[in-house]
C-alpha cells in the first residue's frame, strides 16, 4: 500500500484552507470545546491516496450520515468484485500509546456482485446464506483479513488503526501518540456538517507521563 508523501499532504492541506478559510474559525471554536473537526474531504483524499494497492478497496465514496459515516467501496471477496455500502457508527474508542482501537457498529449493509453472477460468492449472496444484518460474520469469507481488523462478530467490527503500516510505521505518529495519549483521550467520533468531529477528553493526571515522553524523544 503506498504511503502518502507528507509534503504533498501539507500542500493539499494549505490549498484546502485557502479555498475554505472558514475551517480555521471552526477549528479554533472546536479547540475551546476539546473538539477536533476533520473535513470529510480530507478522508476522501486519503482514501484516494491509499487505494492504489493491488488488494486495496477501490472507488471509495465517503459521506456524512450523522452521527455515523456512510461508505461505499468495491472489494474482492473469493475472487469476485463486490460493491459494498454501509453506515458505520463509532461506539467504542480506546486511544493509547500503542494502539488506536475503534469499535464500529455496521448498519444498512448492501452487497452487489459486480462480476460473474455464477461465482460462489454471488450464489451465497443471492441465496441469503450471508446475513447482511451481521456484517462482521462476512469477514469469515475473506481469505486475507486487513491488518487493522482485530475482531468481527455480528454487526460489530473492531479495528486497531496503528496496525495500518502508513500509521503504525510512521515515527511522527508514534511519537505524537506517546506524548498525547496520557493527557488526551477520545470520547466520541461523530459526523456533522460534512465533518468528522473527534470529541476529546483531558486527563490531567497523565501530564507527568507526557513530559517523560517528550524528554525521551529529545
Amino acid at each position: 500500500m503506498p504511503k502518502p508523501d507528507p509534503k504533498v499532504l501539507l500542500r493539499h492541506a494549505g490549498g484546502y484552507l485557502k479555498a475554505h478559510p472558514e475551517e480555521i474559525t471552526r477549528a479554533l471554536r472546536g479547540a475551546l470545546r476539546l473538539r477536533l473537526g476533520v473535513p470529510i474531504d480530507a478522508l476522501r483524499y486519503l482514501a484516494r491516496e491509499l487505494s492504489g494497492g493491488k488488494r486495496a478497496p477501490k472507488d471509495i465514496v465517503i459521506e456524512a450520515a450523522p452521527p455515523g459515516l456512510r461508505l461505499a467501496l468495491t472489494v474482492k471477496i473469493m475472487g469476485a468484485p463486490i460493491r459494498a455500502s454501509f453506515t458505520a457508527f463509532a461506539e467504542e474508542l480506546d486511544v493509547r500509546a500503542d494502539a488506536i482501537q475503534v469499535g464500529l457498529r455496521i448498519a444498512d449493509l448492501k452487497l452487489q456482485v459486480m462480476g460473474d453472477e455464477a461465482s460462489p460468492i454471488a450464489g451465497l449472496i443471492g441465496s441469503g446464506a450471508i446475513d447482511l444484518n451481521k456484517p462482521g460474520d462476512l469477514v469469515s469469507f475473506m481469505p486475507k483479513r486487513p491488518a487493522a481488523l482485530i475482531d468481527a462478530k455480528g454487526d460489530r467490527i473492531t479495528l486497531d488503526l496503528l496496525k495500518i503500516p502508513a500509521l503504525g510505521g510512521n515515527p511522527t505518529v508514534v511519537r505524537a501518540l506517546r506524548i498525547c495519549a496520557p493527557v488526551l483521550g477520545v470520547r466520541a467520533l461523530k459526523t456533522k456538517d460534512d465533518h468528522l468531529d473527534v470529541h476529546l477528553k483531558a486527563t490531567p493526571s497523565g501530564v507527568a507521563a507526557a513530559i517523560a515522553a517528550v524528554r525521551a524523544g529529545l
